[in-house]
């Protein structure tokens, strides 16, 4: 679409209907959004002046409900996408490189004439050549665009901004140099991988896919090459509750090994079965041999791979209770999860830092306001950063205010699901 005639359907409101979409009817988010596209434009403009055809594209962050610390495992995870989300204002063109400038960190270029794994690449960049990299191992050539990203979906809390990095980039690349045929599941895959070998993260597959379906998706990772995934829907709303999401703050930076430690110590138990990860596990016969695994596994793998078992099993459970409207079930096997991340998988704060526990002060609040209503549980991956509660609709101003006077203005996110992933918004 032409940049002037672009700028013009976003003043007049033509974009409204995917915006509600997107974002939802609120008057005011519909407006602070509008801006916000206007915005990206106009920035747009400033960097690439010589280019005039621009669309428009727009992915979700996510936040995980069910399944804490599974997925790795082979395990079932409950999630959905979220309002927040990564824009980008793009133009395509034939120069044989990508250009990536977003708001807040250094641009960069992508010569798409080399997508080898680059030595000492391990940033967005590396993250865009290995999206292009498994593109083109399908057979899909990607000539090139520039690209402007803004987002509101903040590094670090939790609420995965670089899976929703990656469903943007590769949306991008499906719809216009593929007719949109490899779809929300492989793009999710190809995102992982970029994270996984380009990157050198050894994440699971639930943010991607989340991000990349969109709405409210139980998914069975048994095999991760087939996933089973049931998408679904739940108005929280309606049942009287809001999803709050709070950045109890901390840095993610030097976590790397907290987090490595939990998977490493679910297969170490793993192993004893003659098993590469957990899901294979039989969980009677792990019970019977506790006697036998304490010699080769420490205690803390023990109880972490409990969790697992738990988790696992919850996360269907809480899909089937949303399924069939029983709400109070629902909240009781999220406060179960909570309670058994907090006991047995132990990842609410880093043992490298015993002093800092934002996390499990996040949730004695919580738990003391809500007072038996809703619940509330780590949220992600753990050792800093966010919890989730689900809140009475009454409680939730009285809920955000205390948050927010504990951790900072802006701490604690409303959530609303958005039923789409990643989109082009200029369709």
């Amino acid at each position: 679409m032409r940049r002037e005639e672009l700028k013009q359907k976003l003043v007049q409101d033509e974009f409204l209907p995917v915006f509600e979409t997107l974002y939802g009817t609120k008057k005011e988010v519909l407006s602070a959004q509008k801006a916000r596209y206007e915005k990206a434009v106009e920035r747009f403009a400033e960097l690439y002046p010589e280019r005039e055809e621009i669309s428009l594209f727009s992915a979700p962050g996510r936040t995980e409900i069910g399944g804490n610390h599974t997925d790795h495992q082979h395990g079932c995870v409950l999630a959905a996408a979220v309002q927040l989300d990564v824009i980008g204002a793009v133009s395509f063109h034939e120069d044989g490189v990508i250009r990536v400038c977003s708001e807040g960190y250094r641009p960069f270029t992508v010569d798409l004439s080399d997508l080898s794994v680059q030595e000492g690449e391990r940033g967005s960049d590396a993250i865009v050549r290995g999206i292009v990299a498994r593109f083109a191992a399908l057979g899909v050539t990607v000539g090139g665009f520039d690209v402007y990203c803004t987002s509101d979906v903040l590094s670090g809390s939790g609420i995965s901004s670089s899976a929703a990095f990656e469903t943007l980039i590769g949306t991008i690349i499906d719809v216009h140099y593929n007719n949109g045929r490899v779809g929300a599941l492989e793009i999710a895959k190809i995102g992982q991988y970029a994270e996984n070998v380009y990157f050198g993260k050894k994440c699971g597959l639930m943010d991607q896919m989340a991000s990349s379906v969109g709405g409210l998706v139980f998914i069975d990772f048994m095999s991760t090459e087939i996933p089973l995934i049931e998408p679904f829907s739940f108005d929280f709303e309606q049942a009287g509750y809001c999803i709050c999401v709070t950045d109890t703050g901390g840095n993610h930076v030097n976590l790397t090994p907290d987090y490595v430690a939990v998977r490493s110590e679910m297969e170490t138990v793993a192993r004893q079965f003659g098993k590469e990860y957990l899901r294979q596990v039989n969980e009677t016969e792990f019970y019977r041999q506790l006697p036998n695994l304490r010699k080769n596994c420490s205690d803390r793998a023990l109880l972490r791979a409990v969790h697992f078992f738990g988790d696992n099993r919850r996360a269907r459970e809480e899909a089937e209770a949303l399924q069939k409207g029983e709400v109070g079930k629902f909240l009781s096997l999220v406060q179960e999860s909570g309670d058994s991340s907090e006991a047995l998988l132990q990842n609410l704060y880093s043992t490298s830092v015993p002093t800092e526990q934002a996390i499990p002060l996040g949730v004695m609040i919580s738990k003391r306001i809500l007072a038996g209503k809703g619940a509330v549980r780590v949220h992600g991956g753990g050792f800093a950063g966010t919890i989730q509660a689900f809140v009475p609709l009454p409680l939730a101003e009285t809920y955000v205010a205390e948050m927010e006077r504990v951790f900072g203005d802006g701490a604690c996110y409303v959530f609303r699901i958005r039923p789409v992933g990643g989109v082009e918004v200029t369709v």
